[in-house]
């Protein structure tokens, strides 16, 4: 019934898996969408644009780590609560892809505080990338 074909009988190149163990439980799919297993939302790592204004003197709302020096670019590390910046919808872990049109994606972290401390006005560009947040904070001091 189950016989085991020899290897040598195969036509193409073979590779043997591991069986499959332990599947997850079946969830009906009208449940799947409210189910923390079945959570497919991926909206949130879709970049985004968040507008701050800056009045002469005020703080951003938020800091900075990283740069062109951990290869993985500049991230959002701390947002003040109750500011702007929280406001609007920053958080740690995203990842910062443009400031006013400036690319963020390969900029020294200095050329990065420079252009958002001298800003009135900050349009960004920013995605959800917790994966590389995680990376570029063992890799940096900033």
């Amino acid at each position: 019934m189950d016989q085991k074909i020899p290897y040598d009988d195969y036509q193409l190149p073979v590779v043997f898996l591991p069986s499959y163990e332990n599947p997850p439980a079946w969830i009906p799919t009208q449940e799947r969408v409210q189910h923390p297993d079945y959570n497919n939302e991926l909206t949130q790592f879709l970049p985004r644009t968040v507008v701050l204004k800056k009045p002469p003197g005020a703080q951003l709302g938020f800091n900075i780590r990283g740069g062109k020096a951990s290869q993985l670019g500049i991230f959002i590390s701390k947002v003040v609560p109750d500011s702007d910046a929280h406001r609007a919808g920053l958080q740690e872990g995203d990842q910062v892809l443009s400031v006013n049109e400036v690319d963020f994606q390969d900029i020294e972290h200095s050329r990065a505080v420079e252009i958002l401390k001298t800003a009135r006005e900050i349009l960004m560009r920013v995605r959800f990338f917790p994966y590389n947040y995680q990376r570029q904070k063992e890799r940096t001091v900033h």
